[in-house]
């Protein structure tokens, strides 16, 4: 070999090392900048990217575009394509989150299972097009009447999982039953017009403490929900640990069978309220005797704004029943004209829980309950015994709470003077925002001012059977 060509070679290898040496020394940094962005987009998804600096618009360029279709993905991975909120799986782990947060610091948390009551028929009549319009819209209902820390998703074909961490068992049966009465009131419209209206069954169940089970609390919630459905659907049912011994078979029930349970539901409702109204029968107005009254003037009120027929039959039974739980305060206290002490109006206030109590253990009549439980909170939220407010408040509690004062303020109390039906009016009026929901104060005097004005309490109208 020449020494030329020696050389030659000598200095091409020289090249080639050098431009390799050079390739390595500025493209390393690069590099490494792809793969610090790589990384973060496998450690911590698309959103990680903000704090890698890759100093290369053409590299940005490209990772901006494989972000997006990772977010893309991702919430196609996540989300029930139809009704927009998690699909199952993912609002189960999000749940499985909340649980293990509320388990360590022994926060309560409430879980329910809602499922679109008759659903097969809304296919089967308007075709499935149809079905889909209503999960779409029980979709959006649920979520525009829930909190954004709260979790929805699509639990099953017509099941949708609510949880909502940091409420305790009382205030999510309130959320819970609100939106069952959204959800009755807000009908579906058709691409051809037409109005399709849906309830829901919904259970509910609460927990908290460190021995709290993301399948322990969906298996009561499921078994609250069977419930609510065995009773007749369009209801929320609360679980009751009754006996953790006994297994329950869920076998299928005939349509005779459940003609019949709800028949003798209806009479043992029957039975019961009758028993409880002769408990009450000796005693003065003021201290819990029941009050047609009221009844009447509260389901006129409701039929005013066109409730359903479970709904009537809710509002009238706590019309009835709604001071029950006065029988646990003494009749000298109730009757007194001398200031309260601090422990008497506490004794006082808790006649709202008593009441709940009662009904409660009456069975037949705990769909009342919370009408009776809240029936003097305030529109404004200074009321009790939970200082809810607004549309917050059932609108059963809402409506007795005004045919009862107008009640209260027209008969003759040991404490106060009898008013006129003109001034109990007036003062209904200057109390709608505050005290009442002003909606409902004037579809009160709409329907009735006339009549109370100029018969007084001898008649109402319209007839209220």
């Amino acid at each position: 070999m020449s020494l030329e060509f020696t050389f030659v070679l000598a200095v091409a290898a020289g090249l080639a090392a050098g431009l390799w040496l050079g390739h390595w020394l500025i493209a390393r940094p690069r590099t490494r900048r792809i793969v610090a962005a790589g990384d973060a987009l496998l450690k911590d998804g698309p959103a990680a990217l903000a704090s890698v600096r890759l100093r290369d618009r053409g590299l940005e360029a490209m990772f901006g575009r494989l972000t997006e279709r990772l977010a893309s993905i991702e919430l196609l991975a996540t989300t029930d394509q139809l009704t927009g909120v998690h699909n199952r799986p993912t609002s189960l782990r999000m749940l499985q989150v909340e649980i293990d947060r509320s388990a360590r610091h022994g926060r309560p948390i409430v879980v329910a299972l809602a499922d679109i009551d008759h659903f097969k028929r809304v296919n089967d009549t308007y075709g499935h097009a149809a079905g889909d319009l209503v999960l779409h819209h029980i979709a959006e209902l649920i979520q525009s009447n829930l909190r954004t820390s709260d979790i929805v998703g699509r639990y099953g074909g017509e099941e949708f999982l609510i949880a909502l961490p940091e409420t305790d068992p009382d205030g999510g049966l309130a959320v819970i039953e609100k939106l069952r009465r959204a959800v009755g009131r807000n009908p579906v419209i058709l691409p051809d017009g037409t109005e399709l209206s849906v309830t829901m069954s919904i259970g509910v169940a609460a927990s908290a403490g460190a021995d709290l089970r993301l399948e322990q609390i969906t298996h009561d919630a499921d078994a609250a929900l069977y419930a609510a459905k065995a009773l007749g659907r369009d209801q929320v049912y609360g679980y009751r640990e009754v006996d953790e011994a006994r297994v329950v078979n869920r076998m299928p029930v005939s349509a005779l069978a459940r003609q019949t349970a709800a028949s003798a539901g209806s009479a043992a409702a029957e039975a019961a309220e009758k028993q409880l109204s002769k408990l009450l029968a000796r005693r003065p107005g003021w201290a819990g005797q029941p009050s047609t009254l009221i009844a009447d003037l509260a389901v006129g009120l409701a039929e005013g704004l066109d409730l359903p027929a479970g709904e009537l039959a809710r509002i009238r039974t706590a019309s009835l029943l709604h001071d029950v739980g006065k029988i646990a305060i003494p009749g000298e206290l109730l009757a007194t004209r001398a200031t309260l002490t601090a422990e008497q109006w506490q004794s006082i206030r808790e006649h709202p829980r008593t009441g709940q109590m009662v009904l409660e253990q009456a069975g037949a009549l705990r769909d009342a309950a919370a009408i009776a439980l809240h029936h003097h909170e305030w529109f404004d939220g200074r009321g009790y015994p939970n200082g809810l407010a607004g549309a917050d408040i059932p609108i059963g509690a809402r409506i007795v709470s005004i045919a009862d004062a107008y009640e209260a303020m027209t008969t003759w109390r040991p404490y106060k003077r009898k008013r006129t039906p003109e001034e109990a009016l007036a003062e209904l009026r200057r109390s709608a925002g505050t005290q009442f929901d002003p909606a409902l104060v004037e579809l009160f005097v709409a329907i009735y001012g006339a009549a109370l004005i100029n018969a007084g309490e001898a008649k109402l109208a319209p007839a209220v059977g």
